[in-house]
């Protein structure tokens, strides 16, 4: 019976997601259609091809674009399972991102195990901005997106600062590139190697391999997802922290430690957000830097959609992470036929947005149907007492 259950939540899980996919194409093809009727349906072809409208490399590129918000999902997702919002996330890349450039620059000497202490040193910053909102949350209960927005901008103004101002004892910088106003490209050694991924997706241009930007971040990033699945889903700590979202009265009454699990809940959770960062500015081949600017990751808000689209399901966030990457690629191809590219924009705010109304609707249907199960239950339990006494 149990097995049973689990299997129609999940898949009453996935129809509500693909539902919600269903109706923003509709609404994408609608303002396609408006905007210019009769490249309308081509338009919505172009979307549909995603990364196969530039072949292998086109693939390769899905793939390089949806590791930063597999992980950025995977950051909020966690959150959601453990009753906290992780709109922290884009101010954890930031600042994990950055602390893995500075270390990619300024540590050449760490040789081979180079990118993998820079990677660590990324999580290890992004834990430390998720544990500040949870620490104020867990001891002095201040609201988690409150602080973690605030984080968000002290971590960009910080890292502006700090990319402009440090320097070494000849008074050279030590990662800002004045030219570009942008860091440095990162050692070689810090570079995040490709591990044969260049050699599946790639286009042959002549005698020239147009190789894509995919490199291991998307193969750690699927790793992390399923040691997180099994920590939420296998592990007595999980169980706590999911017990302490659901109800942090209760599972103190129990013998959980609920500051605990609050504050562990957003370390982990500003840890992956840290990775997100490492694994996007560990790759300068492709263009990725960190400009001074005042502007936050737009991967880190990018990870919101991608853990609702997922329903905050590890796996299922893999598989959102690359769909939202798949139709950003494929919509990147609109300019082509005159379209505007926010259009792709529009077509994931609308599915995002169904994706919400549909798990609200599923979780009122739920409740109303276990408030159902407790009457009946209550009415049998009535009328076999009344039978016992006649």
């Amino acid at each position: 019976m149990n097995k049973r259950r689990f299997r129609l939540k999940g898949a009453s899980s996935a129809a509500s997601s693909l539902i919600a996919i269903l109706v923003g194409l509709a609404a994408g093809f609608l303002i396609l259609l408006i905007s210019n009727p009769s490249k309308s349906l081509q338009g919505l072809w172009t979307i549909l091809q995603g990364g196969f409208n530039n072949g292998r490399k086109g693939m390769g590129q899905v793939l390089y674009y949806a590791t930063p918000i597999i992980m950025t999902g995977l950051s909020v997702g966690f959150a959601f399972k453990t009753g906290l919002f992780n709109i922290g996330a884009s101010g954890q890349l930031m600042v994990g991102g950055f602390v893995a450039v500075l270390v990619g620059i300024t540590c050449p000497w760490l040789g081979a195990a180079h990118w993998i202490v820079a990677l660590l040193c990324g999580a290890l910053a992004g834990a430390l901005w998720g544990f500040i909102p949870g620490l104020f949350k867990a001891l002095l209960n201040v609201n988690e997106v409150i602080s973690a927005i605030m984080m968000n901008y002290i971590g960009l103004y910080g890292i502006n600062y700090l990319i402009k101002n440090l320097t070494n004892a000849d008074g050279a910088y030590l990662v800002y590139d004045k030219l570009k106003n942008q860091t440095m490209n990162v050692a070689e050694s810090a570079v995040i190697p490709k591990w044969g991924l260049d050699k599946l997706f790639y286009n042959m241009k002549g005698n020239y391999m147009d190789v894509s930007s995919v490199n291991a971040g998307i193969i750690i990033a699927i790793f992390l997802a399923i040691v997180i699945y099994v920590i939420l889903n296998k592990t007595a700590f999980g169980y706590e922290l999911k017990a302490c979202g659901l109800n942090k009265h209760a599972s103190t009454y129990a013998g959980i430690n609920g500051n605990r699990s609050v504050v562990l809940s957003m370390v982990i959770a500003g840890a992956l957000s840290g990775i997100a960062g490492a694994l996007m500015y560990l790759a300068p081949a492709s263009g990725m830097h960190i400009h001074v600017e005042e502007v936050l990751a737009a991967q880190g808000f990018n990870g919101i959609s991608v853990a609702l689209l997922g329903l905050s399901n590890p796996i299922g966030i893999i598989f959102s992470g690359l769909f939202i990457s798949y139709i950003t690629v494929g919509g990147s191809y609109l300019q082509s036929l005159k379209y505007m590219k926010e259009i792709i924009d529009i077509i994931i705010g609308v599915i995002i947005y169904f994706s919400a109304f549909s798990l609200f609707v599923k979780n009122l249907l739920s409740r109303v149907g276990r408030r159902k199960n407790h009457h009946t239950a209550e009415d049998g339990i009535a009328k076999t007492e009344g039978g016992a006494a006649q």
